[in-house]
């Protein structure tokens, strides 16, 4: 018998190449990357247009092979991620939603429970109600349309689709994209009371450094076709590279890091 593992790891990617193309119109992406994902992190992957970001969580979810190079999720090959049973294993939280418009809100929490087809129907219903006021969303919620939603609704429930199947991984594709200041606070202070919850592993790409600080406990940076360098967001900021001084050390970075000005008294 083999010894337990002891590996913590949620994903491990080592010697990842992945190239689009051949010969002289070949693009290399990536070049011997090499990225582990602990248990309970909540990891952001940033890096300039081109580096690769989202090509790397659609290899994490198995919807791409590398061109040479070995990706593991929760201890498998991610190739086998995305096989029956997908939605038990990793949430997916897409950048718009990307909600069934046919389908109402509690439908579409539902989806994947329902397609499992190994409940009756009424545990179906019950455990999707369950998740949309885990995200606070109200039972009134649960008939209506995508097209009755706001912008913030539809991360909402987008994100309770996501862990229908009490995943122990979730990837984040843009989690705050489209919503103003407040609606991105607000889904954040969600998304850490859920990790905190849940205790579910987290893989994000962001543009947005207030996104980044409030949710990231590490980061990973991308460029140069691999990973540079990882750290708390504090200590990647101030690693040596021009895309990371232009990202957290420019206006907007200054200002995201920045302390919160305290309250004058009256």
């Amino acid at each position: 018998m083999a010894p337990p593992t002891t590996d913590t790891a949620v994903i491990d990617i080592e010697g990842l190449w992945t190239v689009f193309g051949k010969g002289a119109s070949a693009t290399t992406v990536h070049q011997d990357l090499n990225l582990r994902v602990e248990r309970g992190e909540m990891l952001s992957l940033v890096g300039g247009s081109g580096t690769g970001k989202t090509v790397l969580l659609r290899q994490i979810l198995g919807l791409m092979r590398p061109t040479r190079g070995r990706v593991t999720s929760l201890g498998r090959p991610a190739t086998e991620m995305c096989g029956p049973g997908a939605a038990s294993r990793v949430g997916m939280l897409f950048q718009h939603g990307a909600l069934f418009s046919a389908f109402n809100v509690l439908d579409n929490i539902a989806f994947a429970l329902r397609e499992q087809g190994t409940l009756p129907a009424d545990l179906v219903r019950d455990a999707a109600m369950v998740k949309l006021q885990m995200v606070g969303l109200k039972p009134e919620h649960a008939t209506r349309m995508p097209a009755d939603l706001s912008g913030g609704m539809i991360k909402r429930v987008a994100l309770a689709r996501a862990l229908i199947m009490d995943p122990p991984l979730l990837l984040l594709d843009e989690p705050t994209a489209g919503l103003d200041p407040h609606g991105s606070d607000e889904f954040c202070a969600l998304v850490r009371e859920l990790q905190a919850e849940l205790g579910v592993t987290m893989v994000m790409v962001t543009h947005d450094l207030d996104t980044l600080f409030a949710l990231a406990t590490r980061v990973a940076v991308l460029a140069d076709k691999r990973v540079i360098t990882t750290g708390t967001p504090t200590e990647v900021a101030h690693f040596a590279h021009p895309f990371v001084e232009q990202f957290f050390l420019g206006e907007r970075g200054r200002r995201a890091m920045a302390p919160p000005t305290p309250l004058k008294e009256s």
